[in-house]
């Protein structure tokens, strides 16, 4: 999830943590992905795999991202290693559930403005990460 730069010394990476702006703006798109999950009928599936209050939800999916993206990696320090599957195996996710998910964040990135060929580029990695999630087969 990286590009090269001639902006940068020995053409380093640019990451998409950088790409997205940095860890304000992944807070931005966690705060977005949330509040669209509360407010829209179309994401009451997904709403409801989740506990009454977002609030740590939101800490951990933040935290998840910024070191996803490349940056840092604030939910391996509180946490080790992600495990996605694991801790989400006691859910049943399927196609529906991937589907809201993976809508809710497009949204959401539309939502705070990221440029359409960043949002492609994560809509193609996060679809790989929400399809290898599934653990219903309907």
């Amino acid at each position: 999830m990286s590009t090269e730069s001639d902006d940068k010394p020995g053409n380093a990476e640019v990451t998409a943590f950088e790409l997205v702006g940095g860890e304000a703006r992944v807070r931005e798109l966690v705060d977005r992905f949330y509040d669209l999950m509360d407010l829209e009928p179309q994401f009451a599936g997904l709403r409801a795999l989740h506990p009454p209050s977002l609030e740590g939800s939101r800490d951990k999916l933040f935290w998840f991202l910024c070191g996803w993206l490349g940056g840092p990696n604030h939910f391996i320090e509180r946490f080790g290693h992600p495990r996605l599957r694991a801790r989400h195996m006691p859910f049943e996710i399927g196609i529906s559930e991937r589907d809201q998910w993976m809508r809710c964040m497009a949204l959401a990135m539309q939502d705070i403005g990221l440029p359409e060929d960043l949002q492609l580029r994560l809509m193609q990695a996060f679809f790989q990460t929400a399809d290898w999630m599934r653990n219903v087969a309907r």
